[in-house]
């Protein structure tokens, strides 16, 4: 792939909006950040009709899209669909997400995302596990009839599929002393998620290597005045990570705002948690042999549970900017440099800088996309635009 420029856009490089800039692809990496006077302008050359280019958004729990869902259908096949349905979303790197389910099914998943990353398949991170390890009172939509503590035997199952990148989602209750320090010493990325444990057992998850929180306030026991539970206890923890669902749905306005104000400075980022309906027409697939569906821009099981969302990264960033009132530059730092630095991503992606990869999202001043960049190769998308 040759170089190619790139000019008519503001830039946002991870870090400031700059004007009257141009960026230098070299195949799949960012040459340089140039003065548009200086830029050769003999290369192949982008000009774009304004609007922001900024790094590729980053999603950490994606369980579907294009129509699929990768528990029922377990093949490398699906996770391109995956990443293609919400490259539409601004998104050009995607965590696969595998909810509570049999054995197999998962290992399965795994074997998916496996079979890419040895191929060095762009955009494809490795594997989120959420679940089965969860405390049945917090299920959510997940099958009670695979929630279940952990054992030895998933210590040494989950360790030994620890030979590509891996987020496992648990409740620390649900563990015995000393097994979230085993599974974080193999290298895997443990969060808190489904949880109904106390600020004392948080604590103790923590000190045993516990990183991050799944979905902040969803599923979890909230802070009250003398038991900060979950959420106190995950917002008070300077080193952690919280991925949150901004849908509008998921968690009300003001308590992204207050999570904002309360969480340690690029701690918080965004997550979809999108199911199989984004970038597809239809509006209902099933989970667990249940039909779920979308109404009113959620999406429900039978008995009126959240399950998952029906929004995509650019959606997540519009409405933390348009609602909840965070500023634009933030937004964008919450949907690709924060989660690249949770996920140890951050030499390579979040940012538009030399000798990072060529992910890069074009979106009008009205916060829709045009196009993405993923490794310099474009892909130009058609979204209904939001006002």
């Amino acid at each position: 792939m040759m170089k190619q420029l790139i000019s008519g856009a503001r830039i946002f490089d991870g870090d400031k909006l700059l004007s009257e800039q141009a960026i230098v692809l070299n195949g799949s990496v960012v040459e340089a950040i140039v003065p548009i006077a200086e830029a050769d302008t003999s290369l192949p050359h982008i000009q774009l009709d304004g609007g922001i280019v900024a790094p590729g958004f980053i999603d950490l729990q994606v369980n579907g899209g294009g129509g699929v869902l990768l528990n029922n259908a377990t093949q490398p096949e699906t996770l391109l669909t995956m990443l293609n349905a919400h490259r539409s979303k601004g998104v050009t790197a995607i965590l696969p997400t595998l909810v509570s389910d049999t054995l197999a099914t998962l290992d399965q998943g795994i074997d998916a995302a496996r079979t890419l990353i040895k191929a060095a398949t762009p955009g494809i991170l490795g594997i989120h596990i959420e679940g089965p390890f969860f405390n049945p009172e917090r299920r959510g939509v997940h099958s009670k009839e695979q929630i279940r503590p952990l054992t030895a035997a998933d210590i040494d199952w989950l360790c030994s599929n620890a030979d590509i990148p891996m987020m496992l989602t648990l409740a620390p209750e649900q563990t015995q002393p000393g097994q979230i320090k085993t599974l974080t010493e193999a290298g895997i990325v443990v969060c808190a998620g489904h949880t109904n444990a106390t600020g004392s057992e948080v604590e103790a998850a923590l000190a045993e290597g516990l990183q991050g929180f799944t979905h902040l306030f969803n599923a979890m026991r909230p802070m009250a005045s003398r038991e900060p539970g979950v959420v106190g206890t995950a917002l008070a923890d300077k080193p952690s990570y919280c991925g949150i669902i901004v849908d509008g749905h998921h968690v009300h306005a003001n308590s992204v705002l207050v999570a904002h104000k309360a969480k340690a400075a690029g701690k918080l980022y965004l997550v979809s948690d999108a199911m199989a309906t984004i970038g597809s027409p239809e509006k209902t697939f099933e989970l667990y042999g249940e039909t779920i569906y979308e109404q009113d821009g959620c999406l429900k099981n039978s008995e009126g549970k959240l399950a998952g969302s029906a929004i995509g990264l650019m959606d997540a960033v519009r409405i933390s900017h348009r609602e909840v009132g965070l500023e634009l530059e933030e937004c964008l730092r919450m949907a690709s440099l924060y989660p690249a630095q949770f996920f140890n991503l951050e030499q390579s992606c979040g940012r538009i800088k030399p000798g990072y990869a060529a992910n890069l999202v074009h979106f009008t001043d009205a916060l829709t996309v045009c196009s993405t960049w993923l490794e310099g190769a474009r892909l130009q998308h058609t979204e209904v635009s939001h006002s």
